[in-house]
């Protein structure tokens, strides 16, 4: 009974490994045709309490507030300047989902293009948004939300958030629905959200293992797309859901080291290593400041007060560190020895470029 009870406990320390890091294909992979799709809308937002647009610098807004009154039947005598104030020109942008049908609600987002103070209270006219084929695929309009509050008065200003972005939850409806691919043809394909032969191979052996086991009916087509049979009609749902939640073991990541030069931070994978090395580590500071003096003359002399400059220069430098790196090292050690040796979130940049160039440094070094 005991080693029966060993045997079931070491399978299942066996099992558990792979399950903590296997992942839905829906994580993994999308379908080809199911996406998003942007649209974009020029209008006016009007209603404002003084905090609109200035006219003599924005031209455009009273261009298209004379337009729409056109539009409306209103006509203004040549020659009228207008001096608005409540009125504010801007973009409006949205997301149209996949399978989105007429009369389906979407959210929008206004954002002023002008000099407006704020959007806050104004109420979106009428605005056709567009997609990249120039087709109108949605009509925006309703009163905006600003999440934003300010206040200004004798020179003084207090802002909180944003005033100048405003949204609409559901502000838009939908007029026109995007065509998809996902019911034609004999196959679906499956992309990978990142390229890799060996989780594309994986993802197709999981789909084959579940869905059909005495048949093939997936196959990886390259590193990021793999083909599979469907059936047609509403049961392609059905199957691709299934496909979806079905569980995949993801291959590692190869080793990369990403490094925002604007920011100074570093981040490594786990699949990082090295070499043996020798990392030398030390700073040299300069500093050069400069005092000022008056030269003050002697009384009754014919001399004249005149500003002096002395400069004074101070340099330290700091005592140097070498350090000795052994080969195979993880990503935790690596850290810990970079930061032993006092090295700087900016050091770690000159360091690791230095290592990789060396050849000390198996990772892939982005910098961004």
């Amino acid at each position: 009974m005991n080693a029966m009870k060993k045997f079931w406990l070491a399978a299942l320390l066996a099992i558990l490994p792979l399950s903590a890091s296997a992942e839905r294909i829906k994580d993994l992979a999308s379908v080809l045709g199911v996406r998003d799709n942007q649209l974009l809308g020029y209008g006016l937002v009007v209603g404002l309490d003084g905090s609109g647009d200035q006219t003599t610098q924005t031209p455009f807004t009273v261009q298209s507030t004379i337009s729409m009154l056109a539009q409306l039947g209103v006509t203004l005598p040549p020659g009228t300047s207008l001096q608005l104030k409540n009125v504010a020109a801007v973009t409006v942008t949205a997301t149209l989902p996949a399978f989105a049908r007429p009369g389906q609600a979407i959210d929008i987002t206004a954002s002023s293009i002008g000099n407006a103070k704020s959007l806050r209270g104004g109420t979106l006219l009428m605005t056709p948004l567009k997609g990249a084929d120039g087709q109108v695929y949605a009509m925006a309009q309703g009163n905006l939300l600003v999440s934003g509050a300010g206040a200004a008065a004798a020179g003084a200003k207090v802002q909180v958030n944003h005033l100048s972005v405003g949204r609409i939850p559901n502000g838009a409806t939908v007029e026109r629905a995007v065509p998809t691919a996902l019911g034609q043809g004999d196959y679906i394909h499956l992309e990978l959200n990142a390229t890799d032969f060996t989780t594309a191979m994986r993802l197709a052996d999981a789909i084959n293992r579940e869905l059909s086991p005495y048949q093939e009916i997936a196959a990886p087509l390259d590193g990021r797309t793999i083909q599979v049979r469907a059936p047609q009609g509403s049961a392609r749902v059905v199957f691709i859901s299934r496909i979806e939640n079905l569980q995949v073991d993801p291959a590692q990541g190869s080793a990369r080291v990403t490094i925002n030069a604007r920011t100074g931070s570093v981040v490594m994978n786990q699949a990082v290593s090295l070499e043996n090395c020798s990392v030398s580590h030390g700073n040299l500071t300069v500093v050069i400041s400069t005092d000022t003096t008056v030269s003050q003359p002697a009384p009754l002399s014919d001399g004249k007060t005149v500003e002096t400059t002395k400069a004074n220069i101070d340099i330290q430098s700091d005592k140097g560190a070498i350090l000795v790196l052994k080969k195979g090292v993880s990503l935790n050690e690596v850290v810990r020895a970079l930061n032993s040796i006092g090295a700087t979130p900016q050091d770690l940049l000159a360091i690791l470029q230095a290592m990789k160039s060396s050849g000390a440094l198996h990772a892939d070094l982005e910098i961004i």
